[in-house]
């Protein structure tokens, strides 16, 4: 009997360039059993087929323009002077809504968190807050002040002064603006008690905040463009959050109802096959870059829609945990058996347990999609379909 040598392997699975009513599920499907057949590996149970959300919404057609933002806003928020608080800092994430927004107000007060955004791109190092004696969590600064405390302040990776940025880009769509600087949500309030927070992760509590301390009327990014305007694109559940820049006037929204195209390619896959695997749509993965501090999930989830094979959480033994304590006087085979009889008798939920102590505590679909995003990249690798394979093998396999 042969001994496996190899646990997960990742594999980016090239596929022709996406366009708007593609048959995406009949696509995937092909493009994962030619490349298994080209490069002579088998498709198993368990396999896991991940898909870029970019096509998955390119296929959809699940675009809307910039004047389709601006009506959605001037509808829900009237038109006249609007805080737009706690931004990210991306020209591709939010320079292309930002217009949207800028067209559909009067004048927006734009608050920007500091020293960074919600996912880590810097304005100033704490460094700079420190030695200025500035309270970040307490103090709000207005343009001036940061200038003056703070000068001119490019992104370490792509060069933007994203203040500079953003305020001419509110001017240039004809609506005025001035920028302050805070953390706490209630600030804005002093300038306007109408409302866009734009943060991710932390929009429920903001709004939340807001509307205690009196706010007339707060929309998050989830519920802008969560309908169609003229025609347009939508996302229901999720509104702008989760969209990138398609051309200078025009984003790409977060796909809707992929829940039936990752079952139709499960489906597909067992016809062809006859193995079980499971599928998924991804998006950011999940992770923090050490030197910029970027947390890179601007997505609100890694996953919008997965196969039920992927709910949950890794239940696993630390096997150095187990060779250093419970069989620290056993080495060579004698070691090899004693782990494995206790991989193949662990519970079914080892949560609690010293021996799963320091595993993974995410979910399967944050881990695997940020397998997935590192796999694929976000430029030129033409790999938008990624395939899993021996993620939920073990020792024992």
């Amino acid at each position: 009997m042969s001994v496996r040598r190899v646990g997960t392997v990742s594999r980016g699975i090239r596929c022709p360039i996406i366009r708007q009513g593609d048959d995406l599920s009949q696509i995937v499907t092909e493009s994962v059993l030619e490349a298994a057949e080209a490069e002579g590996f088998a498709i198993r149970d368990r396999d896991v087929i991940s898909i870029t959300e970019s096509i998955v919404a390119r296929a959809q057609g699940n675009y809307c323009t910039v004047d389709n933002i601006a009506e959605d806003v001037k509808t829900k928020l009237g038109g006249g002077t609007v805080g737009v608080i706690f931004p990210i800092l991306s020209r591709n994430r939010f320079a292309i809504c930002l217009r949207g927004i800028a067209k559909g107000c009067d004048k927006i007060v734009l608050m920007l968190s500091y020293p960074s955004d919600e996912v880590g791109n810097c304005l100033v190092s704490l460094d700079k807050i420190d030695a200025a004696g500035i309270n970040p969590y307490s103090d709000v600064l207005s343009l001036e002040k940061y200038r003056e405390l703070f000068g001119e302040n490019k992104h370490e990776f792509t060069g933007v002064d994203y203040v500079a940025y953003y305020g001419k880009l509110i001017e240039e769509c004809g609506c005025g603006v001035e920028i302050v600087f805070a953390n706490q949500a209630r600030a804005i309030l002093d300038y306007t008690k109408t409302v866009i927070n734009c943060d991710i992760h932390t929009r429920a509590r903001t709004k939340r905040i807001l509307l205690a301390a009196g706010a007339e009327k707060v929309v998050s990014l989830d519920e802008i463009m969560n309908a169609p305007v003229n025609g347009s694109g939508f996302n229901e559940t999720y509104g702008l959050l989760g969209s990138n820049k398609a051309t200078e006037d025009q984003v790409k929204l977060f796909p809707r109802d992929c829940k039936g195209l990752v079952l139709d390619i499960q489906q597909k896959i067992l016809d062809k096959t006859g193995k079980h695997v499971e599928v998924m749509v991804y998006g950011d993965g999940a992770f923090k870059d050490p030197q910029g501090k970027i947390w890179e999930l601007a997505d609100p989830v890694v996953s919008p829609a997965f196969t039920d094979g992927l709910i949950g959480t890794p239940n696993e033994l630390k096997l150095k945990y187990l060779a250093d304590n419970d069989f620290a006087d056993l080495s060579g085979e004698a070691l090899k058996n004693a782990i494995s009889e206790s991989i193949k008798a662990k519970d079914a939920n080892l949560v609690g347990k010293m021996a799963s102590e320091g595993t993974t505590p995410r979910q399967l679909t944050d881990l695997i999609g940020s397998l997935c995003d590192l796999t694929s990249g976000s430029g030129d690798k033409g790999t938008p379909v990624v395939l899993v394979q021996g993620y939920f093998d073990n020792y024992t396999n």
